[in-house]
């Protein structure tokens, strides 16, 4: 299993393409997750009840559903590369929206808006990998993908919440947006075979 594991880490490590993917997402939910924080915003920023807290909860999956009941009928397939970079963008501008605002109806706007944001970046960021795989490495690749990103939703949220002890709710939100933001920039550095990347297709031909 763990030879298994191996070969998919060393694929992934020699493909710009998927593992400035992977990575981006796995940094960006890392560093920039909001969610840990919804009780304390509802309770001393936000000052609502458990209905406000739910509502809040069911904004960032009401952007998601929205994104994907778009992207069914209008689904990117240009500038993809370019479009997973700017999705990520969105999601931590609108987490710093939200860590900045003291209405509700602003609130619930920000994290619908971070769901979609998050919506695409699946999209676009599931469809790359899985062209820039090969049918013999799929398995691995997606196994190590799942890894990623399951630990980074659960890391996430204790990154959320350690720093909210620190430094309070709003610092740990705000550091978590701007951190985002510059994951982003950093990585368009870093892979710009990912970001000059247009069509799915062309992922599978990417320089190694």
């Amino acid at each position: 299993m763990w030879q298994r594991f191996g070969v998919g880490i060393r694929f992934i490590r020699n493909r710009p393409i998927i593992l400035g993917a992977i990575s981006l997402d796995l940094f960006a939910v890392l560093l920039g997750g909001v969610v840990a924080l919804l009780p304390i915003y509802a309770k001393e920023i936000l000052h609502t009840g458990p209905e406000g807290l739910g509502a809040l909860r069911s904004a960032i999956a009401i952007g998601e559903v929205g994104a994907g009941l778009f992207l069914s009928l209008r689904p990117f397939n240009r500038a993809v590369g370019r479009r997973l970079f700017i999705a990520i963008a969105v999601f931590g501008l609108a987490n710093l929206v939200f860590s900045f605002s003291h209405w509700f109806w602003l609130s619930f706007a920000a994290l619908a808006v971070a769901g979609a944001a998050d919506m695409v970046n699946v999209y676009l960021r599931g469809a790359l990998v899985q062209f820039s795989t090969p049918d013999d490495m799929r398995g691995r690749v997606s196994a190590v993908n799942m890894l990623f990103i399951g630990s980074s939703n659960e890391l996430g949220e204790f990154r959320a919440g350690t720093c909210a002890a620190w430094f309070g709710p709003v610092a740990a939100a705000v550091l978590g947006g701007l951190c985002t933001l510059g994951i982003v920039g950093l990585w368009v550095r870093l892979f710009p075979a990912l970001a000059r990347a247009d069509r799915f297709e062309d992922a599978s031909g990417a320089p190694r």
